[in-house]
């Protein structure tokens, strides 16, 4: 790539790393990921040896390219080889999934992993139990199927979130497009040229390559403020980000992309011919923390304004440079915007953005609706042909018959696929005269009623947890079923009518979001869990903590209290919205934590 090729004015093509460029030190991993030839060394390298697995140094640059390397721990043994794995995630921009795609997953889960595939809370698939000898393989089929992996996970802008409905009308497809443009710029540009290198045979970059509208845009990552210093990655510049960055868009009153939980949160306004006329915009949002240190916290996002269509492109490519530039490079825990923002305060952070960055108008926020936790389970019209139906999946796991017939079906009547944030998968552009064969075949594996499934479930969420993740502490998505029907039953036993929005994880880096639950667990030592307490269900206030080692065992004994006073409350208001009213102190009183710190 050259200058002239872009028609560019002259600029100094001297590597610049946003980290030096603010006085701080580049770090040892700051340095490799300098060093790295832009995400292809040592990872090229290693992919020609015979080894069953990858060096650390790879694993760190495998991330960018969508894979992290695992262990199987359930088989773990001293002086015994680990039983090592790739689990492999897509991106895919609002949870789109193309049939070709989802058939060639389907087969490359059945032959090349371990024979499933799991929806996750940012919309995209993951494939687990591949082998290092496969992955190039399974890579270069998802790539020629028009999928992607790239910047799936790494310090890099990850998938866009979008509402999966797949209407053809009113606001969504507008946020459906503008997610697909955000992911497109904030694509890295030379790190796609590595990308295929390393996992394609032969050049099919004119399969992939950009719209016009994208480069063009693409090209005002080279305007001061936002132009890192690096011709090859004027974005990111050779070190990328400090840590991972991600964005979701969604219409005024659907809250199912959990806005408030992303770096950029984009709620998008339409005209009277369903036009984009802008997006009001909220900021700083993030769910990762540490157990036993206070300096890591869950954040949700805040609003700084309006922001007019033409601009809103550039406006988060101004936002991630930001980050780039004032994020923290020393200290990785510290590294996303949420720290930087709650650091510097969110004065500090539009005054930035305005006279470095970003330098068209921010206007006063728009009035939006009261937002809802929307999932779209069961059928719907999706325009005035077509029909789409949801179908609830616990936890996002796809499996055995299941995952076969919902493959027939996608193969047969050659039906897209949406995955949504909750995890569910959505069967869309059905004819009507299809609608009684596909109502047939999904019978047959018991989905007779797919917008009626147990009420604790509809909304639950679970990470993977064991035994593949090597974060996790204890327990989530296998023992999930479990939780949610005990606690299930001790509402029914109570005479409680009511449900509530449950989230569990196995560590507390909060990968399917439970600090926006009513109820979550947080894993904190084998079988014993955090226990977070008064979330809303429409996802727009944080949870807090109250127990910190919570064995599985005292479950039942320890929410009975909660529930009790839920259930003899005067109002008629969700858990969550009980919790956050009875307030900390009384919450400890029921506990019998009263002394105790939270």
């Amino acid at each position: 790539m050259t200058k002239e090729a872009l028609s560019l004015p002259d600029i100094d093509d001297s590597p610049l790393s946003p980290c030096v460029a603010n006085g701080q030190d580049r770090t040892k991993f700051e340095q490799f990921k300098a060093d790295s030839d832009y995400l292809k060394e040592p990872l090229r390298t290693e992919l020609q040896n015979n080894s069953d697995h990858f060096s650390n140094d790879a694993v760190q640059l495998l991330k960018f390219h969508g894979s992290y390397q695992q262990d199987n721990r359930d088989t773990r043994q001293k002086g015994v080889e680990k039983d090592w794995q790739m689990m492999l995630r897509l991106r895919s921009p609002g949870g789109h999934i193309p049939p070709e795609l989802f058939v060639a997953l389907d087969h490359l889960s059945d032959q090349l992993g371990n024979g499933t595939l799991r929806a996750t809370t940012r919309q995209a698939f993951q494939m687990h139990g591949i082998k290092k000898e496969s992955l190039k393989t399974v890579i270069e089929t998802i790539i020629r199927s028009m999928g992607s992996t790239l910047a799936a996970c790494g310090d890099i802008n990850r998938n866009v979130m979008a509402p999966a409905a797949p209407f053809t009308y009113g606001d969504y497809p507008v946020a459906r497009r503008l997610a697909n443009q955000i992911a497109d710029v904030l694509s890295p540009s030379y790190a796609e040229k590595t990308y295929l290198e390393l996992w394609v045979d032969g050049d099919i970059s004119y399969k992939i390559s950009p719209s016009n509208e994208v480069k063009k845009v693409r090209k005002n990552q080279y305007k001061e403020g936002v132009y890192s210093g690096d011709i090859k990655e004027p974005l990111y510049g050779s070190t990328y980000l400090p840590r991972k960055f991600k964005c979701a868009v969604t219409v005024p009153g659907d809250n199912s992309v959990d806005l408030l939980t992303q770096d950029i949160g984009l709620v998008v306004f339409t005209n009277a011919k369903n036009k984009l006329i802008g997006c009001n915009v909220y900021v700083g949002g993030g769910m990762g923390r540490t157990h036993n240190n206070e300096e890591t916290f869950a954040r949700s996002a805040e609003p700084i304004g309006f922001v007019s269509a033409e601009y809103v492109l550039e406006l988060v490519q101004s936002i991630l440079a930001l980050q780039r530039d004032y994020g923290d490079r020393k200290v990785r825990r510290h590294a996303r915007m949420k720290y930087l923002i709650n650091d510097k305060g969110i004065e500090w952070f539009i005054d930035k953005l305005k006279n470095n960055y970003f330098k068209y108008p921010i206007k006063s926020l728009r009035k939006e609706p009261t937002s809802k936790l929307l999932d779209y389970l069961g059928w719907h019209k999706q325009s005035h042909d077509l029909y789409f139906v949801g179908i609830p999946l616990l936890s996002g796991r796809l499996s055995g018959e299941y995952k076969k017939a919902i493959c027939k079906l996608v193969n047969k009547f050659k039906l897209d696929i949406q995955l949504t944030p909750n995890q569910d998968l959505l069967l869309c552009n059905i004819g009507s005269y299809q609608r009684s064969s596909i109502k047939k075949e999904l019978s047959n594996i018991g989905i007779i009623k797919p917008d009626s499934p147990e009420p604790i479930q509809r909304h639950a969420l679970a990470c993977p947890a064991l035994p593949l993740c090597g974060l996790a502490v204890t327990e989530a998505e296998r023992i999930l079923p479990e939780i949610l029907d005990r606690i299930n039953t001790q509402l029914s036993d109570l005479r409680i009518q009511k449900t509530l929005l449950f989230r569990m994880t196995g560590c507390p880096n909060g990968c399917a979001r439970p600090y926006m639950a009513e109820l979550a667990l947080v894993g904190s030592g084998l079988d014993q869990y955090q226990l977070w307490l008064g979330g809303s269900p429409n996802l727009q206030r944080l949870a807090k903590p109250f127990i910190q080692r919570m064995p599985l065992t005292s479950l039942e004994e320890t929410l009975k209290p909660l529930f009790i006073s839920w259930k003899n409350s005067k109002k008629e208001i969700s858990f969550g919205d009980h919790m956050n009213e009875l307030g900390d102190q009384n919450i400890m009183e029921l506990l019998s934590l009263k002394d105790k710190e939270p």
